[in-house]
This record gives structure tokens, sequence and C-alpha cells, in this order.
């Protein structure tokens, strides 16, 4: 590997946070012994997991976990968009649009590559990076939930950072992004619990997530978090990443309801059942938050655990018809906007 292949492969590492940023970390209340902690104790991984079994099983994953043909997709033209209306376009794993009265937001984008600093791991799925550069419009609020590399991508961010108005992300995540070119008076940064109003009807909460975060072999220094985000007259709830516990409840509680919950329901696995929710239990969490709608996201576009590409959304449905849950299941690109019929259609059958 040469050195101009190597520079782009380590600049996407990011940057931990230092100085001023530094000096807030520590004062808050949940960054304790160098690094942010979770509400309830959380292991990465079990004590108990074999990380020899787990890489054999990455190393062999089961048929299934790619998708034998393209993902179906729908192209919308995200410049084009009624400015009357709120529409979100899920683009696939955690990254959607959402346009608002002519107010455009962009969410975990990872847009051009894999998910990750090598390109033998996290390949996007075939027809799923379906968005050229020139095709994302001005962007008035890009939202980043974490630092892994599924939901904030050197790559995306070096090519969308000029047409981006305003960042808003977790407590220590601006830190990758000054690193990356972001011009750092864009950047907001939230610890749990705090609020921006961002413009006239569109406000923006921190809330927890049962999570962890660091894109090298250190964790925790940058924080974690899902969002609240009010915006004319809809209450709708960013979930990020998390494992399930009785924060929603809490979240539905002090902040709900919502008209759309949008929450992780795949890559999960044995070795990992803290951080990431099965599928039943990302059902009981939009149960929790007291939200009308749910939208699964986190699964269609990446490999990053060894359960089938689609069992998520299979048993989510199974379990959502249990409880009565009203779910949503758009295509990537396909347009579901607030007030009209949803999407929901069985596409990955």
């Amino acid at each position: 590997m040469n050195l101009s292949t190597c520079q782009p492969m380590l600049k996407a590492f990011g940057k931990n946070p230092n100085g001023e940023r530094l000096k807030r970390i520590e004062a808050s209340p949940n960054y304790k012994n160098g690094s942010f902690q979770n509400v309830h104790p959380t292991e990465v991984m079990l004590k108990d997991a074999s990380y020899w079994e787990l890489f054999m099983k990455f190393i062999n994953k089961p048929k299934g976990v790619n998708p034998s043909s393209a993902i179906p997709t729908v192209k919308t033209d995200l410049s084009t968009i009624p400015k009357d209306v709120t529409e979100l376009i899920w683009l696939g794993h955690s990254s959607y649009f959402i346009s608002s009265n002519g107010f455009k937001i962009l969410v975990d984008p990872v847009l051009f590559g894999p998910a990750s600093p090598f390109k033998f791991f996290g390949r996007p799925f075939k027809g799923t990076n379906i968005y050229k550069l020139e095709e994302i419009p001005s962007i008035d609020l890009l939202i980043i939930t974490h630092d892994h590399y599924d939901h904030l991508d050197y790559n995306t961010i070096k090519r969308i950072r000029d047409r981006v108005k305003l960042v808003v992300t977790s407590l220590g995540v601006g830190a990758h992004l000054e690193y990356w070119g972001v011009d750092p008076t864009k950047i907001i940064e939230l610890n749990w619990g705090e609020t921006k109003s961002i413009a006239d009807a569109i406000k923006i909460t921190a809330t927890p997530a049962r999570h962890f975060s660091g894109r090298s072999l250190s964790r925790g220094k940058t924080l974690w978090s899902s969002f609240v985000l009010e915006m004319n007259g809809l209450k709708i709830f960013l979930g990020g990443d998390s494992g399930y516990d009785d924060q929603f409840k809490k979240i539905g509680e002090q902040y709900g309801p919502f008209d759309l919950a949008i929450l992780d329901g795949a890559q999960y696995g044995d070795a990992w059942p803290l951080i990431h929710m099965r599928p039943e239990e990302t059902v009981n969490a939009a149960k929790d938050l007291n939200s009308k709608l749910l939208l699964p996201v986190h699964w269609a576009k990446f490999a990053l655990s060894y359960h089938p590409w689609n069992e998520p959304i299979k048993r989510l449905m199974k379990k959502a018809k249990e409880l009565n849950l009203k779910v949503t299941t758009p295509k990537l690109g396909e347009p579901f906007i607030f007030g009209h019929p949803y999407p929901e259609s069985t596409w990955w059958k």
C-alpha cells in the first residue's frame, strides 16, 4: 500500500477531542474514568463471548447474509420536493433525508462507499448507493447521532461539507468533523438533555441511547445519542443505535407521543445483546415511546452481523402485528409524506 492510498484511510479514523471541547466533555455527568458511560451498566461484548467463534462466524457467514439480487429502490429527486409537505426518504441502513416546508435535513449519511475505512468490509449491497454527489441538495441541518463508521462516514462528509449549513451532533463528535474540514462555526454538540432551537418551529433535543462510540481501539471518547426532533407540529424520534432499556419509556413519558419513531432493528448478535436491539425489542421500544408509527432502519444496505439480511424485518413485522403497531416499510429512496398513506409493501420477500 503506497502513502497516497494510506493517507485517506488514516484520515477516516478521525480525531479524539482535545482542548476546550475535552474540558466540556470532562464536565459532563455521564463522563467518568476517561470515557462516556451508559445510563445502565452495559457490556459492548459479553464477558463469556468467544472472539475466535465470532471471528469464524464473520469469515463463514451463512447463506442469505447478503441478498441474492440488487435491492429494489426508488429514485426520488431530492431537490424538487414540494415546500408545503413534510417528506421523509430512507436512504438505506440509518441514513435518511427529511424535507419539511422546504427545510432539508440529512441524518447519519453513508452515501458513497462502505461502512468502514476498509474497502473489503461493510460494502453496500448491490444497487443501494443510489445518489450521486450532484444529486444531494443544499442541506439546512445535518444530524450525526454518533461516530461509528456506519453513521459517520469520512468520504460522505468530505464530499457534502460545503453544502451543509449547520450540523447537530453528540458531544465530542465535532472533533472528527473539524479534522475533516467542516467549519467549526457550523457545529453544535449536545449532551443528553440539551435542546437547541434550529429555526422557526424546529428544535432538537439529545436523549440517551444504550450504545458506545469509537473509530479505533479507544471507546467512549465521544457521546452517542438519540434525538427528539420537533418540526412544524410533528414529533419524530431519531433513535440512532441503541440496546433496549427503560430509557425509551422515560423518553416517551417526557417528550412523547411521537408521530414517528425511527429505530435500530438489525445487526444484532448473541455476543452483543445490550448495544443493539433484536427486532422484537424494537417494536417494544416504539410502544414505550408512545409512537403512532415505526420506521425500522439499520438494515437493507450493509451486512454488519451474521443474520440473513431480511430476517430482521420479518421478525419485526410479526411482533408488530401481535402488538398492533403500525410500521412503514418504504423501499430505499421511496418517499413517505406525513399525513398521507405510508408505504407498507413487503418488498423484501
